[in-house]
């Protein structure tokens, strides 16, 4: 019999053991390598089992246990009055259930879904674009903040009501002291006028909005030209005092206006008052120009901060980047009455001029050199800046006008004088246009425009008259070479121009430069070649000619090469800066072509009865010659007699 030795080694019967003896023996005598193949069987079988337990697994159907019947036996009545009030689109904004669910199971597992495609497919390098948040009506119902900003408010009267708006602003805060500073030039007399007039109608409008106007505000009255006046030296609210002290106000006759002088003795006289009265103090300048003393303009900044005073100015935009503006003066002379622009120190708009000074030699080009920055002058605008003021523009230059929006992105930096100089050291380009327009600034005006109609009733009246033409030309393409030459050593550092401003102005200063040049060289090369082979007339009875433009360059190929870069940079600034003052000059000096041609034409000669040297010389009709004499006289009386202002 077969036994198996159990634990305390005792042989037991295979039949106790529960073992059939034949498995057994077989198992027992079975070697180990077989003993493991059986066992890796069975678990490979375990684990099929479990497998198709679970592919066989029956589907659960789900069945509605809902009658048809059990629907139609119940009656469902909507209540509309219901309805209307609550919901998910009622006026209580109380979501129904079946949006409620949407909102919180549906979008979520759509949501964590879409994270998982995203996680997998986009790229991660791409960015995605945040929207901003609507503002709500709260916010976009506030006034905007137009402090140091220029402000276009429809002329002097206009801008008197928006300086009533701003003291009445103040006058809700606490107490206010208001100090008139007034322009005592000439050319400000009509101004001042005005604002006199309208002294009743500011206490008027301020009594009317109930701003306590009457126990609350303070005035006083300084006039300032070459010397500075208290007309109203202690803070009254006497209405006949203020209106007598502007009218008695007389024109200075030098011609000088220490704007900053002025405002540093306002201070000495009226901060005493102003910390007695713990009230706010403005200033509101009355002028046309920028000061004749803005050297002082960085310690009157200082000191209105240190103090919290507020500069507003009512005065003229400046002539865009240049330095000198205009001003209509009347006055009479030797019976005569005079109406005229005359020059005045504007400003350029910016710490210096970074326009050229440089005429148009384009038929379009009349009153461009008076053209309005849209800005006032850099001194003022940034007193205004930098104490909380506005600049209030009363006229602009030439009554040219830019959209605002636009040149919001063009607006001159109101930074210190030190940190202008900062960069234009650092930036070739700046620096570069600051020195072309300053040598401009020097001998510009010099720079001749062309003369283009030449009588020739016989060649030696003609060769006389391009003779002539050619001297004041002679030196002209060395100035442009020279000055081309200054903006050159800048063009390395133009891509690195920080500013829509920067980029547009030395943009237009190279191409305008350019264009200069293919002119005076193509005009030299016409004038030489009809001097040496005068041109035959084609028409009976033509004895003029006249040059007109031509997109025929026939100066050579360095000059064609000069015309293709000089329309590469106007061309830019016209693409790149639409709706500006340098698109507007750009466009300006390309609606003329570059080239000349000669064109043939008649004009009134008078008889010539004199020999000698005469014969070779331009006669005119005797109406002609008495209108020209009389034209010399009125300017020569006229220029005697020009008021300072």
């Amino acid at each position: 019999m077969s036994t198996i030795e159990a634990s305390n080694n005792q042989p037991v019967p295979a039949e106790e053991a529960g073992f059939d003896s034949g498995v057994w023996d077989f198992l027992y005598d079975m070697p180990a390598w077989g003993i493991s193949l059986l066992v890796h069987v069975g678990i490979l079988i375990a684990l099929m089992s479990i497998t198709f337990v679970i592919d066989t697994l029956p589907e659960t159907e789900i069945t509605s246990t809902i009658e048809p019947e059990e629907i139609r036996k119940e009656e469902f009545v909507i209540d509309t009055e219901v309805t209307e009030n609550v919901g998910s689109k009622s006026d209580l904004n109380i979501a129904g259930p079946s949006m409620a669910a949407a909102q919180n199971s549906g979008f979520d597992n759509h949501r964590e879904q879409q994270e998982r495609i995203n996680s997998v497919i986009v790229d991660p390098r791409i960015q995605t674009i945040e929207t901003m948040p609507t503002p709500n009506e709260a916010e976009m119902m506030q006034p905007i903040d137009l402090t140091g900003t220029t402000e276009h408010a429809g002329g002097t009267d206009g801008a008197i009501d928006r300086v009533t708006q701003e003291i009445a602003a103040s006058l809700r805060q606490r107490k206010t002291l208001v100090i008139w500073m007034m322009d005592e030039s000439s050319s400000m007399e009509t101004r001042r006028e005005g604002v006199a007039k309208r002294f009743k109608g500011i206490y008027e409008q301020l009594g009317a909005l109930d701003v306590g106007a009457e126990e609350a505000l303070s005035t006083g009255i300084v006039s300032y030209g070459q010397d500075v006046h208290m007309l109203v030296k202690e803070p009254t609210t006497d209405l006949d005092v203020l209106v007598k002290a502007v009218d008695s106000i007389q024109n200075d006759t030098t011609g000088a206006e220490n704007v900053f002088t002025a405002i540093q003795a306002t201070l000495k006289n009226f901060l005493p008052a102003k910390r007695k009265l713990r009230a706010n103090m403005m200033l509101i300048l009355v002028t046309d120009e920028r000061g004749d003393d803005y050297a002082m303009l960085e310690d009157v900044v200082r000191n209105c901060t240190r103090e919290g005073v507020k500069a507003y100015c009512i005065g003229n935009t400046s002539v865009f980047g240049r330095e000198e503006g205009y001003v209509r003066v009347q006055w009479e002379a030797d019976g005569e009455k005079y109406d005229e622009e005359l020059p005045a120190d504007m400003g350029p708009e910016t710490v210096r001029a970074e326009g050229l000074q440089l005429p148009f030699w384009t038929a379009s080009a009349r009153g461009l050199d008076r053209m309005s920055a849209g800005f006032g002058p850099y001194t003022l605008s940034r007193l205004c800046t930098e104490t909380g003021g506005v600049f209030f523009v009363a006229q602009d230059q030439k009554g040219f006008k830019w959209d605002s929006a636009i040149m919001r992105q063009y607006a001159p930096d109101y930074r210190p004088v030190r940190d202008y100089q900062r960069e234009l050291a650092t930036n070739a380009a700046k620096s570069a246009l600051v020195n072309a327009a300053a040598q401009t600034l020097i001998d510009g005006d010099d720079v001749p425009i062309p003369q283009t109609t030449f009588q020739a009733n016989n060649d030696n009246i003609l060769r006389q008259q391009v003779t002539e033409a050619q001297k004041p030309l002679a030196t002209l393409d060395y100035y442009l070479q020279a000055l081309g030459s200054v903006l050159e050593a800048g063009e390395r550092d133009r891509d690195k121009l920080d500013s829509d401003r920067w980029r547009a102005s030395f943009d237009l200063a190279m191409g305008r430069v350019l264009a200069m040049r293919v002119r005076a060289l193509g005009y030299n090369a016409m004038l030489a070649e009809m001097k040496s082979s005068p041109k035959a007339f084609e028409k009976s009875g033509s004895n003029q000619w006249k040059l007109v433009p031509s997109k025929d360059i026939n100066a050579g190929a360095t000059v064609r090469k000069l015309e293709k870069k000089a329309m590469e940079y106007l061309t830019r600034v016209i693409d790149e800066h639409p709706g500006t003052p340098w698109a507007h000059l750009a466009s300006v000096e390309l609606g003329d072509p570059l080239g000349w041609e000669w064109k043939e034409a008649t004009m009134q000669v008078a008889a010539n009865n004199m020999g000698g040297n005469n014969a070779n010389r331009p006669q005119f009709a005797p109406e002609e010659e008495a209108r020209r004499q009389e034209a010399r006289r009125r300017e020569q009386i006229k220029k005697a007699s020009r008021p300072k202002i």
